[in-house]
């Protein structure tokens, strides 16, 4: 299941790229009206053209600002093809103008190349435009495929200094003689890490509060963990329910130091 985040990132795409065919349709709409156009600046499809509101700003601020906002999601999810997208825009220093080497920003100037004496065009502004344009459009569209893989990456570098942290603070813990302390925040931290793992092998809990001894059985039986794995979250769940009961016996200094050392060995072993 997506999270609050990569939902929210996901709309705010998909508006992006809905905004940017509108443009483009509101683009070629004018042009039907004027002249005939070429079979090759078809409207795209994705989103109908908000009345009004192409009549509100010229084509080239609209799509300029679409642009600098497109320009920073494909920066940050897609920077492998930031180069192919901005080409579309604005190319390097060319020799000759033709179809592949005109851009969109050609067309927003309202550039056009004629040859012969008859002036003819060498290349179709509108024609250009709109296949550079849908190039575009159809990169940032492939952003959205990058969200959730890019999500995961980033909560688990999170999670990754959370528990660096947390298990710091459990050390310290222990070297003060805070022995229950330091072991229940280091059972915290293998708590909510083999939670991590039950969901990225897509492992469903029934439990609406597993504990560590439900994740760890879930676990082995879906053969993510061996035996002698589950045999050793087993004694840190023991020692970390030593740690949280005060009704049981108090564990040693070595117990707890076993159960942030095994939950250390986990986090960097068991995925």
């Amino acid at each position: 299941m997506r999270s609050e985040t990569g939902s929210s990132i996901v709309k705010a795409i998909t508006a992006l790229y809905e905004e940017g065919v509108d443009i483009l349709n509101a683009e070629l709409a004018v042009h039907e009206k004027n002249q005939a156009t070429r079979p090759s600046t078809k409207k795209a499809t994705g989103s109908s053209t908000k009345e009004g509101e192409s009549k509100k700003l010229p084509t080239v601020i609209r799509y300029q600002q679409w642009y600098t906002n497109a320009l920073r999601v494909i920066e940050q999810l897609l920077p492998d093809r930031l180069r192919e997208f901005q080409d579309q825009y604005r190319g390097d220093k060319r020799k000759e103008i033709d179809f592949l080497t005109y851009t969109i920003s050609d067309y927003l100037i309202g550039l056009r190349v004629k040859r012969g004496v008859y002036g003819e065009d060498v290349v179709n502004p509108l024609s250009a435009f709109s296949s550079k344009f849908q190039h575009q459009l159809a990169i940032l569209l492939s952003a959205l495929e990058r969200i959730d893989s890019i999500l995961a990456d980033l909560e688990g570098v999170l999670q990754s200094e959370m528990f660096d942290h947390e298990l710091a603070a459990a050390e310290d813990l222990l070297k003060k003689k805070h022995l229950r302390a330091a072991g229940a925040l280091a059972g915290v931290s293998l708590e909510i890490h083999l939670g991590r793992v039950a969901q990225n092998h897509k492992i469903p809990i029934r439990k609406t509060a597993p504990t560590i001894s439900d994740y760890n059985d879930v676990l082995k039986n879906a053969s993510v963990f061996d035996t002698p794995t589950w045999r050793l979250v087993q004694r840190l769940g023991d020692i970390r329910n030593l740690c949280v009961h005060a009704k049981e016996r108090d564990p040693s200094p070595d117990e707890v130091a076993d159960l942030i050392k095994g939950t250390k060995k986990l986090i960097a072993e068991v995925f």
